[in-house]
């Protein structure tokens, strides 16, 4: 048997990449900007380890200091359910792999991405350096404050489940804002809720059912 060419590998790329977009589709994300940012972003970038080989299947999967990185069609529901503008400037509350604010960094101006835990930081920021992502901004800090010196922000996404929206957050968001943010006890399914801001308040619209790691205060051990 001779060995695989480049042409072989071609070709399994644009197969892994088509699959990857109809599972995408077929779980509901159709917007084309969020189809396209995600299949300029390859996932395999963010998955190391032990995983690797399930980059692109449509599963959360374990990252470092206990943290996860979703999966893809629940990034692309909640990347669609805020729809950012090229003019926008977003606010990530936990960075973890950096798969998240990579697909919003070529959908809006600029994303803030706050961490707590200081080695996903670190991770994060080279990986963002080496794929030339120049407009993500990493920060150590305990995400559910959100980042005050920025505020306010035409977007919020928080990528861990509160019990309620945290205040903090909704106070850093623009009128005519949008906040996506899973919200539950964290040992059971969580529903994700999009927020509209507006010059009387707060409009909230049950999305779905989610899983993901609680929103924990404080910084983390590493």
């Amino acid at each position: 048997m001779s060995p695989a060419g480049p042409h072989d590998d071609d070709a399994a790329q644009a197969e892994r990449k088509m699959r990857f977009l109809f599972q995408l589709r077929s779980h509901g994300v159709t917007d084309p900007r969020v189809l396209a940012a995600m299949e300029r972003i390859d996932r395999g970038e963010f998955v190391r380890g032990q995983f690797e080989d399930r980059a692109y299947d449509d599963t959360p999967l374990p990252i470092q200091c206990g943290q996860t990185i979703s999966q893809p069609s629940v990034v692309g529901l909640m990347t669609q359910a805020l729809n950012p503008g090229p003019r926008d400037t977003v606010l990530e509350v936990g960075t973890g792999s950096g798969y998240q604010a990579a697909v919003l960094s070529g959908l809006c101006r600029r994303v803030y991405t706050v961490e707590r835990h200081r080695r996903l930081v670190a991770e994060a920021e080279a990986l963002f350096q080496r794929l030339r992502l120049s407009n993500i901004t990493v920060r150590l800090a305990d995400g559910s404050f959100g980042l005050q010196e920025q505020a306010p922000f035409d977007r919020i996404i928080v990528t861990a489940a509160a019990e309620d929206p945290p205040g903090p957050l909704l106070a850093q968001l623009k009128n005519g804002g949008i906040m996506v943010v899973p919200v539950g006890q964290s040992d059971a399914v969580q529903t994700l809720i999009r927020v509209n801001r507006t010059e009387t308040g707060f409009e909230y619209h049950e999305l779905r059912q989610v899983r993901f790691v609680p929103l924990v205060e404080g910084l983390g051990p590493s």
